[in-house]
């Protein structure tokens, strides 16, 4: 799987005649993680939409590598790019096994003509995601996680250039969070994978990505390391509470605490 930076540049978008993201440029770097945070309602998950063309563009650029996908058709986008959306219709009695095939329809053509490489495709993209085991279970059986674990094998057998995941991690409990946070990873680690992903937990951003964007209010606040874009101060004005930032003095990682009302009282005691 090869992959290029995919860019949009200057991006307003609206819904109705109100305009929710104004000016916002994204990129998506093969073999890199770009996490997109922000408060509730800052225009991430339109934002990224948007990049899937699965939302309208008031003004600005699209662009994979050197060529505008602009020209694209629709299946010939879909060979590039994918979005594992927020939401997906659960098919009752469906296999795991064919609901992962559903991510080859971009190349099996309008009458459904062979795909001499779908097999490879599928199996590698069930491997890979570890739900090789339950093919021939109904995903109506499956757990949330276990499904949410499908429909990204459905994304990954597509071979896109650019995977684009919106709240991966929502209604997931720890032990799947944390597995498939660590399977983004792999996929710009050891596949090249162009990774850009909406993340709420800045804490889950700060571990998985290489880069973060900031957005409050339908603009871009900071793009860059998280450790340079999750500051206190940043933070802190964009959430509308005290945030502290903890700094790993080894990795350089950097942790996100809120300041609860609590320790605040403390603080002001001592």
């Amino acid at each position: 799987m090869q992959s290029a930076q995919f860019r949009g540049e200057g991006l307003d978008l609206s819904y109705y005649d109100r305009t929710v993201v104004r000016a916002a440029s994204l990129t998506v770097d093969p073999g890199r993680v770009h996490a997109l945070v922000g408060p509730n309602g800052s225009g991430k998950s339109t934002l990224l939409r948007a990049m899937a063309r699965l939302h309208k563009i008031d003004r600005g650029t699209l662009s994979l590598g050197d060529e505008s996908v602009s020209t694209l058709g629709k299946r010939e986008f879909a060979r590039v790019i994918t979005l594992l959306s927020q939401n997906r219709p659960v098919p009752s009695g469906v296999p795991v096994a064919e609901v992962v095939e559903f991510g080859r329809h971009p190349y099996r053509g309008k009458w459904k003509a062979r795909d001499p490489e779908g097999p490879a495709a599928v199996a590698w993209a069930m491997e890979v995601t570890g739900v090789a085991e339950m093919s021939s279970r109904g995903v109506d059986e499956l757990s949330g996680g276990e499904l949410q674990r499908v429909w990204l094998a459905c994304c990954l057998a597509q071979q896109t250039d650019v995977l684009l995941l919106d709240e991966p991690t929502n209604h997931l409990d720890l032990r799947y969070q944390v597995e498939l946070l660590d399977l983004v990873r792999d996929l710009a680690d050891d596949h090249g994978v162009a990774v850009g992903v909406v993340l709420h937990d800045l804490n889950q951003a700060a571990d998985v990505a290489d880069v973060v964007t900031l957005l409050h209010h339908g603009a871009v606040q900071a793009t860059g390391a998280p450790s340079d874009v999750l500051t206190s101060e940043r933070v802190s004005a964009v959430y509308g509470l005290p945030v502290a930032i903890h700094r790993d003095p080894a990795t350089s990682r950097v942790s996100v605490h809120p300041v609860h009302r609590t320790e605040r009282r403390l603080a002001q005691m001592a």
